[in-house]
């Protein structure tokens, strides 16, 4: 996709400085990890059911701090599936990836490291090129929408040091879904469609927030119609004509955000299948240590006994939905508890910034915010193109930010939200937008 370019300084210096930042990060990972004790917390952890050689042991002390929490769930789908219910949670693209490179181009390895061990080199090593794409893909998107490289080189540079980095190097799915979703959206504000509509589809295959990016495809095409409906003819404007026109537009949104919401019922359903299909009892092939786990921590097993769990008797009986309300009691106000206060200290920077990027461009821009954009500028304002954050292409950023911004400080913990404000949404395309922020305000 013409990430790399020779002719342009501005993109091998961001890629550089990338790569800089992620050596930086797994260094500084190593050494904290052998100074500092891990912290003990009653999250995901599933016993090694075989004994460590002393290659995994050098590599569990030198990479080991980036297999913690939610990695644990991505290490373990690519080690063993979706054995418990609450994995879930985790969609399959990024742990069928890790695997495939650990039995692929890690294969030669499998005499010195076990299998977990080549699982966690493979995300190591996934997430460093896929971070380095991801910046790179930014730079190119701020780019187009931005028309200014020096502004689009501050948001990749921005983009490499947030305080997300760390999510950007851990055995997380963030790397992966930043390059698709940059892309995405870059693709799509060259006019590349179907490629856009395609890098959106496996991106929602990585993460379920993916799903929302189908907005940015329903707002191009809405808007390209809208526009020619104001600077059409009177033929144009006849009414058999426009009802084709709007057949095409209506048609092509339809086919590609069916696209875009495939991976998600796909995987969907295949819970469904294997956790609400016939009994069909597993007991006997799951290796004991992870039985005593699903009984000791109340884990659901796949198909025990014939057994179904209750979302399985729900109109829309969704996997998702159901394990982040019964296992993360993720909902609107539920984490608004005096003892969060300091939780809710960790994540006010963000949403301050966040809630500044939104002020700043409804007062530079507000009779295009209050037009949603869809109104054509007049022709004297087209001769004077403006660039930068306050650019009228970065109006759709905006919305996606804040819209983000305002369900991840009420619906979710903020204990995650701090990180996944910056993880979920500097990895959904608006890093792109606090890197303005910070360069308008310098």
């Amino acid at each position: 996709m013409e990430l790399v370019s020779r002719q342009d300084p501005h993109l091998r210096e961001a890629m550089w400085f990338a790569v800089c930042c992620r050596a930086l990060t797994l260094l500084l990972q190593a050494l904290f990890n052998l100074l500092i004790p891990d912290h003990t917390a009653d999250a995901f952890s599933p016993p090694r059911l075989s004994e460590p050689g002393l290659w995994d042991l050098l590599l569990e002390q030198l990479l080991g701090g980036l297999s913690h929490w939610d990695a644990e769930h991505f290490l373990f789908i690519a080690e063993r599936g979706y054995l418990y219910e609450h994995n879930c949670a985790f969609f399959p693209l990024y742990p069928l990836s890790v695997r495939a490179v650990a039995e692929g181009a890690l294969w030669p390895l499998q005499r010195l490291l076990r299998l977990r061990s080549r699982l966690l080199l493979s995300a190591v090593l996934l997430n460093s090129l896929f971070s380095v794409l991801a910046a790179a893909a930014l730079y190119k998107l701020g780019c187009v929408v931005l028309q200014c490289r020096r502004v689009a080189f501050l948001a990749a540079v921005l983009f490499s040091v947030s305080p997300a980095n760390v999510f950007m190097a851990a055995a997380y799915s963030e790397s992966m879904f930043a390059f698709l979703a940059f892309s995405a959206m870059w693709q799509l504000e060259k006019g590349q469609s179907w490629l856009s509509g395609l890098l959106f589809s496996l991106a929602s295959g990585v993460r379920a927030n993916g799903l929302i990016n189908a907005g940015f495809f329903l707002y191009s095409r809405g808007k390209c119609f809208v526009l020619q409906l104001q600077v059409g003819s009177g033929s144009v404007r006849k009414l058999p004509l426009l009802w084709k026109q709007l057949l095409s537009v209506a048609s092509s949104a339809v086919l590609t955000c069916a696209g875009i919401f495939l991976p998600f019922a796909l995987f969907q359903y295949y819970a469904y299948v294997r956790f609400c299909g016939p009994g069909t009892v597993l007991e006997q092939t799951v290796p004991k240590p992870l039985l005593q786990l699903a009984r000791d921590k109340g884990y659901r097993l796949a198909a025990v006994n014939g057994v179904k769990p209750t979302w399985c008797s729900q109109r829309f009986p969704l996997v998702y939905s159901y394990i982040q309300d019964a296992y993360w009691n993720v909902g609107f106000l539920r984490y608004f508890e005096l003892r969060q206060i300091p939780n809710f200290l960790l994540a006010l920077p963000v949403a301050l910034l966040g809630s500044w990027a939104a002020w700043t461009y409804m007062i530079a821009n507000p009779r295009h915010c209050l037009t949603l954009g869809l109104e054509r500028r007049k022709s004297e304002e087209e001769s004077k193109p403006r660039a930068g954050f306050c650019c009228p292409a970065v109006f759709v950023y905006v919305v996606h930010a804040t819209v983000l911004l305002a369900f991840g400080f009420f619906c979710m913990h903020v204990q995650v939200g701090c990180s996944q404000q910056h993880r979920r949404v500097t990895s959904s395309g608006e890093c792109s937008v606090v890197a303005e922020v910070v360069t308008v305000t310098a």
